[in-house]
């Protein structure tokens, strides 16, 4: 309802599916698109950033001038689930009243997926709304309190962001090795570009190692952040069982 009549949605892509399928099933018409021009003139606008798989960010005030100079007059949401690990990133600061939505997660940096939360960030009058349909039981008591001890713990943040990118460049140093160039600026994932990525999957995969193909790229894979020495031990030695190619 925020997004107003159903009427043409711009997707920035690629990028996963879900945002598409929830449009398209309330009426509206998804498009996906690698031109961010073309999906921020429509009337709808959405931004997965940091993006999902590639990792890639568009700089906030770059998107948000960007959006300024295309939008035609509607509504633009960013999905900001991956933005935790670099709050520069982040697009909140510089939204004011303009309709903007800002989709948070608790899954992806605070590591809690089993409990199914997030929040949405906006102009009073957009939140508002949101409100007003989401009904007054739409979140437990129990998950807002773990979420709101989770954002409050700033040193477990502060040294969480510091770890992952440490370990991020350990992680790059062996793939780096064995002749795959990560690329993306999200720690907790890392997207290689390979023509060998579906022997890869299936070698990793053997060896206990689960990572993502994709059918829109044969050529790329997507791969966790093996956060111990021991699970990067165990990458390195999948991928020194891997023939040369």
């Amino acid at each position: 309802a925020l997004a107003g009549a159903p009427g043409p949605v711009g997707i920035l892509g690629p990028t996963y599916s879900e945002h598409a399928a929830a449009f398209r099933a309330g009426g509206f018409t998804p498009a996906e698109s690698g031109d961010i021009d073309a999906v921020l003139a429509a009337p709808v606008a959405v931004v997965v950033n940091p993006n999902n798989p590639t990792g890639t960010v568009v700089p906030p005030d770059s998107l948000l001038a960007r959006w300024g100079a295309n939008r035609a007059g509607g509504l633009l949401i960013v999905d900001e689930a991956f933005a935790d690990c670099d709050p520069g990133v982040s697009v909140v600061p510089l939204i004011g009243d303009e309709p903007v939505v800002v989709l948070k997660s608790f899954g992806k940096f605070f590591g809690l997926a089993g409990l199914r939360l997030g929040f949405v960030i906006g102009a009073p009058e957009f939140v508002r709304q949101l409100a007003e349909r989401s009904g007054p039981w739409a979140v437990s008591g129990p998950a807002l309190a773990v979420g709101a001890q989770a954002l409050a713990d700033a040193t477990w943040i502060a040294d969480t962001r510091r770890g992952l990118r440490t370990d991020c460049d350990r992680f790059d140093a062996i793939l780096a090795a064995h002749g795959l160039t990560p690329s993306g600026s999200v720690p907790l994932f890392r997207l290689v570009a390979d023509r060998g990525a579906q022997a890869l999957h299936e070698r990793l995969a053997q060896n206990g190692i689960w990572t993502r193909i994709f059918d829109y790229d044969a050529n790329w894979l997507r791969m966790g952040l093996p956060r111990s020495d021991e699970d990067r031990n165990r990458v390195a030695g999948a991928l020194e069982s891997l023939p040369a190619s």
